[in-house]
């Protein structure tokens, strides 16, 4: 019986709790389905928001768009009422110069019957003179030419000579040149190397752009380049460099200092150029009187005056059949040495003597003699040891001997000289061409300087203005030619270039 009451009870208790079950869920869901609707109708009215925000949006960007549109369209409208006006203007202007083009021509007409009427007065004139010209002279005009052709005759067989006679030294050059072929093959290395070390030097620029600065408008800056140093620059199409050409060492040197200074500073007119120029040249003189007491330094000669030695050092840039001289006399005086102190003589005075026994070459360009008899002097005027000047002066065999350490000198000399790869013949007599060309040139009056360029093909000379003039200037190199044609032997032809400059200079106070 209680089991009974048990069930049921338990029963009704399971059918009251499905009941309020159900009853919640109902509650719950009606709440969530209230939830959605609320939230379904704030997105829409959101969404309805947002569309006429976009509508407003839109209407705005169009009537942007209507705008830019219509201004573009009046900028484009002014461009052509613009373009318009121009073209009408062009228009009278063609118009006007029309005019003076059909004006110019009637003027020209007129001018070309004006030149007519003038031909015809002068011939008329023309033939008046040559009657009154028969008349005076009692001779025809048949006559006077042929007085004339014989004269030109005369000189055209004149002119054919002198080329017959080029054509048979550059015959005869070029045989030469076949016969030594063997020869040339065989020192073609060395050859190359003493060329191009004593005539050639070659500048490295930043860029190609220099050139074109070096160069300078209608090539103002290189002409005052190569008037001031008497070099010839070369620039061709060798990147990044300029090739400096000349016979004479120094002023090649003094112009590689001078470019140098000028592409650092960057300022490069005709002004900048000499004053650079004169500072490399002060330079180099510093460089000869250093190379001189390293000179001594390096023979062990000690105790020279100073001007021995600034003109010792001016042997560095001097060379003697490819061989620098300055070099050869230092291994002179070793040589000298070694040979005194084996037989026994003054081992310091044939280190002197080896060491100044060519210092007659440094000036011997600017006295008259042989070197050894210049050097010979510059060591007596400084008061040296009567041995060495007997050394310096009888290496040549040119005066007698009077002590033992002057032919020492002389052998040594002849040792340094002679040893394989010391000297070429070929580059002193081209080095000595280039100097008799210039002293030609020097030894008229006038000239102020002379400078051989083009490897000897050219001499350029600067004349004092105020003693020559333009006239005067044209009968120099007239002058000039002749003496090259009668008294030098040299290949193909030479050119020769008279400057005249006039400058006028003031200074602001």
């Amino acid at each position: 019986m209680d089991t009974l009451l048990v069930v049921a009870v338990a029963l009704g208790a399971a059918v009251g709790g499905a009941i309020l079950g159900a009853l919640v869920r109902s509650f719950w869901a009606s709440q969530t389905i209230k939830a959605a609707t609320a939230e379904a109708r704030r997105i829409e009215a959101e969404a309805r928001a947002r569309q006429k925000e976009l509508i407003l949006e839109a209407k705005d960007e169009k009537l942007r768009l209507q705008r830019e549109a219509e201004e573009e369209a009046r900028a484009r409208r002014g461009e052509l009422s613009a373009l318009e006006s121009r073209l009408l203007q062009r228009d009278e202007q063609l118009d006007q110069r029309t005019d003076m083009l059909e004006q110019r021509d009637r003027k020209l007409l007129e001018r070309e019957r004006e030149l007519d009427k003038t031909r015809e007065e002068l011939a008329k004139a023309h033939g008046e003179q040559v009657t009154a010209l028969e008349r005076v002279s009692g001779m025809s005009a048949e006559d006077a030419r042929g007085i004339l052709i014989e004269a030109v005759r005369e000189e055209a067989e004149h002119d054919a000579v002198k080329l017959a006679r080029a054509i048979e030294r550059s015959a005869r050059e070029e045989a030469q040149d076949k016969a030594r072929d063997i020869v040339i093959t065989a020192m073609q290395r060395v050859a190359a190397e003493h060329t191009a070390e004593h005539t050639v030097s070659v500048v490295h620029l930043p860029s190609d752009e220099m050139k074109g600065r070096i160069i300078g408008r209608e090539g103002r800056n290189i002409r005052a380049l190569e008037q001031a140093t008497g070099i010839d620059l070369i620039i061709d199409d060798t990147p990044e460099t300029v090739i400096l050409s000349g016979f004479d060492p120094v002023r090649r040197e003094i112009a590689r200092i001078a470019i140098t200074k000028l592409i650092a500073d960057g300022r490069i007119h005709p002004g900048r150029i000499e004053e650079v120029v004169a500072k490399a040249r002060a330079e180099v003189d510093v460089v000869m009187r250093q190379a001189g007491e390293q000179a001594a330094y390096d023979a062990g000669v000690p105790g020279l005056p100073a001007d021995i030695i600034n003109t010792l050092g001016r042997l560095k840039f001097r060379t003697s059949y490819g061989q620098n001289v300055l070099n050869h006399v230092v291994e002179t005086s070793h040589l000298a040495a070694i040979i005194a102190a084996e037989i026994g003589a003054d081992v310091q005075v044939a280190k002197m003597g080896g060491l100044l026994h060519d210092i007659g070459k440094a000036v011997d360009h600017e006295v008259e003699g042989p070197h050894a008899a210049i050097g010979a002097s510059i060591a007596l005027r400084h008061n040296l040891s009567p041995k060495v000047i007997n050394a310096i002066a009888a290496h040549h065999q040119e005066v007698e001997y009077t002590c033992l350490e002057a032919p020492i000198v002389q052998i040594a000399d002849a040792i340094s000289a002679s040893r394989p790869g010391a000297r070429g013949e070929a580059m002193d007599t081209y080095v000595k061409r280039l100097e008799d060309l210039q002293a030609i040139a020097e030894s008229f009056g006038g000239v102020e300087r002379s400078f051989a360029v083009q490897a000897g093909r050219e001499v350029r000379i600067l004349v004092r203005p105020e003693e020559i003039d333009d006239l005067t200037a044209s009968r120099l190199a007239r002058d000039i030619v002749k003496k090259i044609e009668e008294q030098l032997t040299y290949p193909g032809q030479i050119k020769v270039t008279v400057i005249r400059e006039t400058r006028a200079v003031e200074y602001a106070k």
